[in-house]
């Protein structure tokens, strides 16, 4: 079944996926069937200093209900710790990412577990893409034990040493030269490997960030800075805070492309492209074209700097799951039923991890002072007598 008739009517912004493949129009067994299909981004891709790769995007019915799966569990983690934050189980700042979570499944799908990530505060989802547990996820929201971080890290402190998950950074702009430092080191041991530094529109004009690609251009690291453009930084719109908001073309003397980053499958086909350009000819930069539904923390309400008819129409027109919704549904791969049952599952699967997570127990007073890098400093030190911590300091 074909899309034409939609892509027809709708706009840039509302342009769904179309199927290029129209040999498949049996359903799909939704426990995954590897037959492959063929698609084409909502929208071409923008760039600057290389050629733009394919809109023609290979998939299968098994990745396109995993992605509908994954982007669902993670819209439904996102709304819960709403609700928690709300009930003042959590605390301190937290970030959400519902709206975004395309980027997240999609760079995931074209890499592999030894490529590196590091990101910014909106960090929950890319932790989950990278293997973390919704258990791990709501402990460290809610200051327990079980959390990735041990607790101590909070929303915007995730990490996934085992999957080469570098964190959530919450000081804007600082995991870019700390991303560049990780492809250094996969430039000089010669792995084959890239890193994705993440950043939103807000950081953007941070000098640091210019430095950091300025020293990877001149040393050909395989770095990919990507811009999650979701439009308003931390509440200011980006034609108030960039003279130039096109930031794939920011680098200058560095290759760009813009991308839909409300696409999973065209966040996929630019991640890949990127990795390639990246091992070969040093670092480039994505734009991710996204949005947010929430807010630029908890803290903000989301519509005193812009209008709920533009976050419902982004909603309606856009949104990254009900993309992939119905491209499900037009190559007749699941039901609606079967979709709805998904999100049901889902829908259990937090409410049983944020459970969990509320048995775990705070963490000890003591864990305050471990994974703490000076000497005298750590967990001996604690309860001590001022003097007495001093008198061990080298």
């Amino acid at each position: 079944m074909a899309l034409s008739h939609l892509a027809a009517s709708a706009s840039r912004s509302s342009s769904l996926l179309k199927p290029l493949s129209s040999a498949l129009s049996l359903r799909r067994s939704i426990s995954g069937d590897n037959s492959p299909l063929t698609v084409e981004t909502s929208v071409p891709f923008t760039s600057h200093q290389c050629e733009a790769p394919s809109r023609s995007v290979e998939t299968n019915p098994k990745e396109l209900l995993t992605f509908f799966r994954d982007m669902a569990l993670m819209r439904r983690m996102e709304i819960a710790a709403d609700s928690l934050y709300k009930a003042k189980l959590i605390r301190g700042f937290c970030h959400l990412y519902d709206g975004q979570e395309a980027v997240a499944v999609g760079m995931e799908a074209a890499i592999t577990k030894k490529d590196c990530i590091i990101t910014a505060y909106r960090d929950h989802c890319t932790f989950v893409s990278r293997g973390g547990t919704l258990l791990e996820v709501f402990a460290e929201l809610m200051g327990r034990q079980a959390g990735c971080s041990k607790g101590k890290g909070g929303s915007m402190h995730f990490y996934k040493k085992d999957s080469n998950f570098y964190g959530g950074h919450g000081i804007v702009g600082a995991q870019v030269p700390l991303g560049c430092g990780l492809a250094f080191a996969q430039k000089y041991s010669k792995d084959e490997t890239v890193t994705f530094a993440l950043y939103g529109d807000g950081a953007a004009n941070q000098g640091q960030l210019f430095e950091a690609l300025n020293i990877s251009a001149l040393w050909d690291l395989p770095a990919i800075l990507v811009c999650e453009n979701n439009h308003y930084g931390m509440g200011t719109a980006e034609w108030r805070a960039a003279k130039s908001p096109a930031y794939y073309k920011r680098g200058d003397y560095v290759p760009g492309l813009k991308v839909d980053g409300m696409d999973a499958l065209a966040v996929k086909q630019a991640c890949k492209f990127a990795k390639e350009h990246a091992l070969k000819n040093g670092p480039i930069i994505l734009e991710m074209d996204t949005y947010r539904y929430h807010g630029h923390s908890m803290s903000d309400p989301g519509s005193s700097y812009r209008t709920r008819d533009e976050i419902s129409g982004v909603r309606q027109e856009r949104d990254p799951i009900e993309r992939i919704r119905k491209l499900i549904l037009s190559h007749d791969l699941a039901t609606e039923k079967e979709l709805k049952d998904v999100e049901k599952e889902v829908r259990k699967e937090v409410d049983d991890a944020i459970a969990q997570a509320k048995e775990s127990p705070m963490p000890e007073p003591s864990e305050l002072f471990t994974n703490v890098y000076a000497k005298g400093l750590g967990v001996e030190s604690f309860g001590a007598d001022r003097k007495e911590v001093r008198a061990t300091l080298p």
